[in-house]
C-alpha cells in the first residue's frame, strides 16, 4: 500500500483534480480544462511548497473530506470555507500540518463556489496529454472523486511558502466583465448590442465548468439560419437560439455552430468562475 496517499472520505457536490490545464490540443478537439480560478490554485501550491502548476483538488460549494495515510502539508484557499482536522479547527489560507489518519474536513464556501486544497506534493494521478486536470466535457483526465477513492501524491518538498494575508478580493457582489465585441456581433441587431452592454443579467445555476450561464434579457439575431461550426476561445460569449448568452470557461467546447457576440478577457474569468446564482451580470466593452 502506498503511504503517499490521501483516501476520499466524502467526495462533496464535484470536486476534481485540476492543474493549469492541457494547452495546445484545441485542434484535436481537447479544452484546456485546469483551475477554473489559477490564482488560488497557483497561490496554495505556493503555500505548501509544490509548483505552481501542481495538481490541486478543486471543490465546488460543499467542499469534501479527506483522510491522508501520511503526515502531510495542507492549504487551503479560493473561496473561504471552515477547515478542521479531527473536528479541530485549522486557518484557511495558510499551510499546516495534518497528521496520518486525520480527518481533513474542508466545509462548504462560505463565500464563493469553489476552494482549492493543495498537498505537499501534488496529486499525481497519472497525467493525459500533460495534464492531470479533469475535463467535465471531454472526460479526459481522471473522474470526479467518489467516496473511497485513494490518490497518489508526489514527492513533498522541505520548502513551504508564505503570504502576509491571501490575495482574496472575495466574490463580488456585481459581476463586471470587460468584453471586445465580435467575432459575430454582426449576427445582432444594434439593440441586442446595446442590451448586451447596458443592461444586467444574473448568473443562473444551471452554470458549470463548461460555462457560465446567464438569465436575462434575450439577445436578437438580426439574420436567421446557423452558423457552420467554428473554432471557441475560452472567454466567448456564444448565443443559443434562446438569446441568453453563455461564457466559455475552462471545460468548453472548442468548436460550435451558435454566433459569439463578444469575448471576455480571461484576466475576469476567475471571478465568473466564483460567481453564486443571482449574482448580478454586465457586460462592458473594452479595447
Amino acid at each position: 500500500m502506498n503511504d503517499r496517499a490521501v483516501a476520499v472520505v466524502r467526495a462533496g457536490a464535484l470536486t476534481t483534480v485540476q492543474d493549469l490545464g492541457r494547452t495546445g490540443f484545441a485542434h484535436l478537439g481537447v479544452p484546456r480544462s485546469g483551475a477554473l480560478d489559477p490564482a488560488a490554485a497557483r497561490l496554495v501550491n505556493r503555500l505548501v511548497g509544490n509548483e505552481e502548476a501542481a495538481a490541486v483538488l478543486e471543490t465546488t460549494v460543499t467542499g469534501c473530506a479527506l483522510r491522508p495515510r501520511t503526515a502531510v502539508t495542507v492549504a487551503v484557499g479560493g473561496a473561504p470555507c471552515p477547515v478542521r482536522a479531527d473536528g479541530r479547527p485549522l486557518p484557511w489560507g495558510t499551510a499546516v500540518r495534518v497528521p496520518a489518519g486525520a480527518l481533513l474536513e474542508v466545509g462548504p464556501a462560505v463565500r464563493g463556489l469553489r476552494s482549492y486544497v493543495a498537498i505537499g506534493g501534488g496529486i499525481a494521478v497519472d497525467p493525459v496529454l500533460g495534464s492531470r486536470s479533469t475535463d467535465l466535457l471531454s472526460g479526459l483526465g481522471p473522474a470526479p472523486l467518489a467516496d473511497g477513492a485513494v490518490l497518489p501524491l508526489g514527492a513533498a518538498t522541505a520548502v513551504r511558502g508564505s503570504v502576509d494575508a491571501p490575495p482574496w478580493p472575495g466574490p463580488p457582489d456585481e459581476l463586471v466583465l470587460r468584453v471586445r465585441l465580435g467575432p459575430r456581433d454582426d449576427w445582432f441587431t444594434g439593440r441586442s448590442l446595446r442590451t448586451l452592454t447596458t443592461r444586467a443579467y444574473l448568473v443562473s445555476p444551471a452554470s458549470n465548468r463548461i460555462g457560465l450561464r446567464l438569465d436575462g434579457p434575450a439577445l436578437e439575431r438580426a439574420r436567421p439560419g446557423e452558423l457552420p461550426s467554428e473554432g471557441m476561445v475560452l472567454g466567448a460569449v456564444q448565443v443559443p437560439p434562446d438569446g441568453r448568452p453563455v461564457v466559455f470557461l475552462a471545460d468548453h467546447p472548442t468548436t460550435g455552430g451558435y454566433p459569439v457576440v463578444a469575448v471576455v478577457r480571461e484576466a475576469d474569468l476567475a471571478a465568473a468562475a466564483q460567481a453564486v446564482p443571482g449574482t448580478p451580470v454586465r457586460f462592458v466593452t473594452a479595447p
